[in-house]
């Protein structure tokens, strides 16, 4: 056999190298962009001239240079990675050192190797600061010489994709197919031996290869979730597509199951105040406490002082620990209405943090004192230990103040409900005179059977009680903000911008469609939106205007840099009182306790360089969150409405585009779909300044808000997705003016002939 033709020359003149010595990685990487043929350990050998008691070492070096991504191998071939590109998109692990973070390529095949570790350089005051459990797109810097050493600054911190796709499996004879969860997808087969051996009918998640000339996709399953119709598996779908993590690393439960429980060491003791919860009935976890009681100071009459104790989960989280980088990367807890996937584990968050009745906890609490027209005077933060006086609900405390107290309520009804409450009423006062937005939207509670699906939906009485709690927290929080501010440290704001001039220019192209105002100026303010919010309701078109106003506003999120909160028309603002479920509220209580020198475990330096990374990555997992909650809401009220297909419900139009309306029911809040070729005998177009479709023939008129009969057609339950008839009629517009004045086109249909119109309707 004829040997392979090489043009490797013999090792001489510089190429020369000591007997006994081993090549340096440069010279190796050097060797092989010269000379593409050397493509295995032995040419390698040869060309070096490594022989005898040197082979062993070589091989050991050839190895490691493999493992530090420096070259791949294919079997018997070995040959340079690939080098990254100037601009590329990194994986920072989850478990990185955030004082010292590294990287991966987030794409790179088996064939490459061993991927390249880049190091993530953060300057101070960087603009993007990533951490732990990033995806970044990042500028590379490859080094000096033949051998990279990778660094990166980062550009960008990226949203990551959804995980991988979620399917139902579907055994047949040739092994399976994939009927996917999400509707936009299409049906894969699945290879006999790619099933991992799910059963059919079973959710799974897989991931999709192609193959062949024609490059079909098929799947292989790469986890099991379950029979998606067994207790908890509609969370699951949400929680594996959106790659939430939900199981906790075994050093992070160690780490949790070792803290001890905090003393009264180098804190103040607060026992002696009767501070109490208040919560959701099926509160889990409490965080907050709360008591009043009126200032019996001579220069403040009227006034009273306001006591908010939060969960020290500081004391036990701290900076840098496998508990930290994990409450990081969640950043958040995710609330199904199944389950709930915690930030912290439950011996931290259910145990050690929860503000349990009559049992001693550590806290980072706020005093402030408020004058008789609710005004703050003064506040200040103070780390005690103290103990909660009792555990209520806000159905429980409101039915006390209401003249029906309890065995628990009564005795404590004059001494702590009533002074709260008295407390509440002056700081009401100043909030009407600060007039936040008063867009106040139905929430609805889903209630579960034993086997995890819809037993019933009901809106819950919004109650005094909510509020007298939720205006307690906005205070402690703003407090914060403060705080921070006049001790010029660095704080992760709450932020919410004003609407866009795009978004202003629709609302009232919107509200001029009904005979209803809006201010023309520049500088719009909440009081603004509250007016138009009354005239709507005087006009008996409040659902209409609500949906719209509340599309209009800006998304809430979190940030280094302060720009105000447009809803609750505040300067300043902090989130401080939810850390056990916000990883946000734990970084201002390590900055409280840095800035007012409360301990040594307050907000490190690092952390501070990378804040704005932190304040991106949150406001990332928190939108996740939220998609995953809307996600599950709908996949279960779509299993819950598939045994009624053919029924007639209530709705209102919630949405409208040029392909169909979007209808929420009264009852459920489910949403569906109305597709426009569907509708009426009309040709329908979408009038964007009206939010609405406007028939060109009869002007037939459907409006964001109006309240519409509708019949179920189709449910995907999996896809949470329904589809439905209309069978109201909409109200009676001016076609001219959607067609400009022009004559309808002839359309010679009746109504009975409406479900054999054209398929495309709008434009």
């Amino acid at each position: 056999m004829a040997q392979k033709s090489r043009t490797t020359p013999p090792p001489k003149g510089p190429r020369q190298y000591l007997v006994g010595a081993l090549p340096s990685r440069e010279a190796i990487l050097e060797a092989m962009a010269q000379f593409p043929d050397l493509d295995g350990k032995r040419d390698l050998a040869r060309h070096f001239g490594i022989k005898g008691d040197m082979r062993t070492p070589f091989k050991v070096l050839l190895k490691q240079m493999e493992g530090e991504g420096h070259l791949a191998r294919r079997r018997k071939q070995i040959r340079r990675t690939a080098a990254l590109p100037a601009v590329t998109v990194l994986d920072i692990p989850a478990d990185a050192d955030p004082e010292a973070l590294h990287a991966f390529p987030a794409q790179w095949t088996e064939e490459d190797g061993e991927p390249p570790r880049v190091l993530v350089l953060t300057p101070p005051n960087a603009r993007v600061a990533p951490g732990p459990g990033d995806r970044i797109l990042a500028r590379i810097d490859a080094g000096d010489g033949d051998l990279p050493h990778y660094a990166a600054k980062a550009m960008k911190i990226l949203d990551k994709p959804r995980r991988g796709q979620i399917g139902i499996v579907r055994l047949d004879e040739d092994g399976a197919r994939l009927v996917p969860v999400d509707r936009k997808q299409k049906e894969m087969r699945i290879d006999r031996g790619d099933t991992a051996g799910a059963a059919d009918g079973d959710l799974v998640e897989v991931e999709v290869r192609v193959s062949g000339r024609l490059m079909i996709p098929k799947a292989r399953v790469v986890s099991v979730i379950g029979n998606p119709r067994s207790e908890g598996a509609v969370s699951l779908i949400a929680i594996h597509s959106l790659d939430i993590p939900y199981r906790f690393p075994a050093t992070v439960l160690k780490d949790s199951e070792e803290a001890q429980q905090a003393t009264l060491k180098g804190r103040e003791d607060w026992r002696h105040l009767p501070l109490v919860t208040i919560d959701p009935f099926d509160a889990k976890d409490h965080d907050d406490a709360v008591y009043a009681e009126p200032d019996t100071s001579a220069d403040n009459p009227g006034g009273h002082l306001v006591y908010v104790a939060i969960a020290d989960v500081a004391a036990y989280v701290r900076p840098g620990t496998a508990l930290d980088r994990e409450a990081y990367l969640r950043g958040n807890s995710v609330y199904f209405p199944d389950r709930v996937v915690p930030m912290l584990p439950e011996r931290i968050s259910n145990d050690l943090c929860s503000l349990r009745e009559g049992e001693s906890r550590p806290s980072l609490a706020v005093r402030m004192v408020f004058d008789q027209d609710g005004r703050k005077r003064s506040h200040s933060f103070h780390r005690v230990l103290f103990r909660s006086a009792a555990k209520l609900n806000y159905q429980q405390a409101q039915a006390a103040i209401d003249g029906r107290p309890d065995d628990k309520t009564g005795p404590i009804l004059d001494t702590i409900l009533r002074p709260l409450w008295a407390a509440y009423a002056t700081m009401t006062r100043a909030r009407d005179r600060r007039g936040p937005l008063d867009l106040d939207l139905p929430e609805r509670k889903i209630i579960l059977d034993g086997n995890g699906m819809v037993a019933d939906v009901h809106v819950p009485e919004r109650l005094d009680a909510h509020r007298l709690i939720e205006e307690m927290m906005i205070a402690a929080n703003v407090a914060a903000a403060e705080t921070l501010e006049k001790h010029r440290s660095a704080l992760l704001y709450r932020v919410h911008d004003s609407p866009s001039e795009e978004k202003l220019a629709g609302l009232r192209d919107f509200l001029a469609s009904l005979d209803l105002a809006f201010s023309r100026s520049d500088a719009v303010r909440p009081a603004d939106f509250n007016r138009v919010l009354d005239k709507a309701r005087e006009a008996g078109k409040i659902q209409q205007v609500s949906e719209i106003v509340l599309r209009t506003q800006a998304q809430a999120e979190y940030a280094a840099e302060n720009y105000g909160h447009f809803g609750l028309n505040l300067d300043r603002y902090a989130h401080f009182t939810s850390p056990i479920r916000r990883y946000a509220d734990l970084i201002v209580h390590r900055a409280l306790i840095a800035a007012l020198g409360l301990g040594d475990d307050g907000l490190t330096d690092g952390e501070v360089a990378r804040l704005e990374g932190i304040a991106q990555h949150i406001s990332s997992t928190e939108r996740r969150a939220m998609l995953a909650e809307r996600e599950t809401v709908d996949r279960l009220l779509a299993h819950f409405l598939a045994e009624r297909l053919g029924s007639h419900f209530e709705g209102r139009i919630s949405g409208v585009t040029k392909s169909g309306l979007f209808v929420r029911l009264l009852d459920t809040g489910a949403d569906g779909f109305i597709p426009a070729s569907t509708i009426g005998m009309d040709f329908y177009r979408f009038v964007e300044e009206q939010q609405a479709l406007v028939g060109d023939h009869t002007g037939e008129t459907f409006r964001i808000g109006d309240p519409v009969s509708v019949r179920l057609l189709e449910v995907a339950p999996l896809a949470g997705a329904l589809r439905f008839e209309l069978l109201s009629e909409g109200s009676r517009g001016d076609p001219s003016s959607v067609r400009g004045g022009r004559k309808p086109p002839s359309r010679g249909k009746s109504r009975s002939a409406s479900h054999r119109r054209p398929a495309r309707k709008t434009r």
